[in-house]
């Protein structure tokens, strides 16, 4: 029940100006800071990790408006999935090298994990007509499941890939001229990952960027969403060179450095609130 409740709720989201639903945000994301002791810690603790130079009071203000924007974003999908198209027209702008989104030359969207996520999904689904894929990890609650499901699909010829999706299907996606919208930096575990640098802590990896741009033969393209006033400015960076190489490792360590330098210019709307050091190298303590 409360999972219906909660998607009312969203859909009503979507009748409000954008103002009122940004301001609804930062009251929420303030109360979230505030009553959510470990995720809080978690937050502050990556900050103090990958920021070590950063004055204790600056990296708790920056915990503070991650919390904000966390809140932000998430009342946004109410429209981004329910208000009518001219009214994301309005709200979501692409822009930067959108020509390397054209044609059907298989493609990797390294998306990281920014807030803005679900806003980039929709904005480029909406006004590129391509095949696009991701891989999603179900919710728990079935209602919710449906709802994001529905939600990310909206717009476009789109399909999502569970985990345990088969490598070959994936590869086969991308070779038939379709785009994976990747999102690889958050910790799986061990299996499967390697531990490179990240702000230069070792940080568990997948990679997957190296190993799918391989296989399918894929340019990798980095996409940036960014929380504005007025909505999402959608960013389409130019696809990256000489990349994959032959050295995985090498490869991995790369995409945690290019990852840096984004998040750097937008620290705030990157997803602090996840355990990203959770996975340790062997005999390593526990950092939270």
């Amino acid at each position: 029940m409360s999972g219906r409740v909660g998607i009312l709720f969203m859909r009503l989201m979507a009748f409000l100006p954008l103002s009122w639903v940004r301001a609804l945000g930062w009251l929420l994301g303030r109360a979230l800071f505030a009553l959510l002791g470990n995720r809080r810690h978690i937050a502050q603790t990556n900050l103090a990790l990958c920021f070590p130079d950063m004055d204790a009071a600056e990296r708790r203000r920056l915990a503070r408006q991650s919390f904000v924007v966390f809140a932000q974003t998430w009342l946004d999908r109410g429209w981004l999935w329910h208000a009518p198209r001219r009214v994301l027209e309005r709200r979501l702008v692409l822009q930067g090298a959108v020509h390397e989104l054209q044609g059907d030359a298989p493609t990797i969207l390294f998306c990281p994990h920014f807030y803005g996520l679900d806003a980039a999904a929709t904005t480029i689904s909406m006004q590129v007509q391509r095949r696009w894929f991701s891989i999603y990890s179900s919710q728990s609650d079935p209602a919710v499941d449906e709802w994001v499901r529905k939600g990310r699909l909206r717009f476009g010829d789109s399909q999502v890939f569970t985990r345990t999706t088969g490598t070959k299907t994936i590869v086969n996606a991308m070779r038939g001229g379709g785009v994976l919208y990747l999102l690889p930096d958050m910790d799986f575990g061990a299996q499967d990952s390697l531990f490179v640098p990240f702000y230069g802590v070792p940080a568990a990896t997948l990679p997957s960027v190296p190993r799918f741009a391989r296989l399918g033969r894929a340019k990798v393209v980095p996409v940036l969403p960014r929380l504005t006033p007025t909505g999402y400015t959608v960013d389409i960076l130019p696809a990256w060179t000489g990349f994959p190489s032959e050295d995985v490792r090498a490869d991995t360590a790369l995409v945690n450095r290019r990852l840096e330098g984004y998040i750097d210019s937008m620290p705030a709307q990157y997803y602090w609130v996840h355990k990203r050091f959770k996975t340790r190298p062997e005999g390593a303590p526990s950092v939270y």
